[in-house]
């Protein structure tokens, strides 16, 4: 009989906990599709359930204008939504959706809530993906605010190629100037620029990572500490 954790494995928190914390979880979770574009967490309105993704990537926005979203995190198998729920706080002017499509299992906030409530170990363990989160935010802003397009779109890659099982990355141009915050011109160039190089080939909405060395030599310090915190804290992350 397989346990719950190995049911859950591909969750790579929900694998993390103590089989007393899992369980308390388990006969409220439910497998899910997360189809690309699916809102995980509407902005400004309260929270319904939390998604624990087994595979896809999904990213959180911040809205800078009635037209403006700016991604500000993103998460896969390594984590969950709305980690605000376990801060007590049950809506936030946030916005998360599907990016690359994938699966995953949900749990209603309120049994969330009440498993939380019942188990402190469950709470703390939790916990560390907020302050996981919180990191690769800080560390998003500044790659954000400091670094060229290039280098941001290098950083990126990593992170969804650090999240799924294979080296093609399912997007568009039109979706990455939202994800790296530019216009979709900018976002052209910097593909080029990293063809051109040898790192990636781009064809009709895929991404391909063809030298993932070259990727994290042009991203240089922007990546790698918010991902050996989060192997420090849970387990291996980042993809040889």
């Amino acid at each position: 009989m397989r346990s719950p954790s190995d049911r859950f494995e591909a969750n790579w928190l929900l694998a993390s906990l103590s089989v007393d914390s899992l369980a308390l979880l388990e006969p409220h979770l439910e497998l899910t599709s997360l189809q690309m574009g699916r809102v995980l967490v509407p902005p400004s309105r309260v929270i319904e359930h939390a998604y624990f993704p087994r595979e896809g990537v999904a990213s959180v926005l911040a809205r800078a204008g009635p037209d403006i979203r700016l991604e500000v995190g993103l998460f896969g198998r390594d984590g969950m939504s709305a980690p605000s729920l376990l801060l007590g706080v049950d809506q936030t002017p946030e916005e998360t959706i599907v990016q690359i499509p994938g699966s995953g299992f949900r749990i209603e906030s309120r049994n969330l809530r009440m498993a939380l409530s019942r188990s402190i170990p469950l709470h703390q363990s939790l916990l560390k993906f907020v302050h996981l989160m919180a990191l690769q935010t800080a560390y998003t802003a500044v790659a954000n605010g400091t670094r060229s397009i290039e280098v941001r779109l290098a950083r990126w890659l990593l992170m969804c190629h650090d999240r799924g099982d294979t080296d093609q990355i399912p997007l568009t141009h039109e979706f990455l100037a939202v994800m790296l915050a530019v216009r979709r011109s900018g976002v052209t160039l910097a593909i080029q620029t990293l063809e051109g190089k040898g790192l990636i080939t781009a064809k009709r909405g895929r991404i391909t990572i063809r030298r993932r060395d070259g990727l994290e030599a042009l991203a240089g310090e922007n990546y790698g500490p918010p991902e050996a915190e989060y192997e420090r804290v849970i387990r291996p992350l980042r993809r040889g």
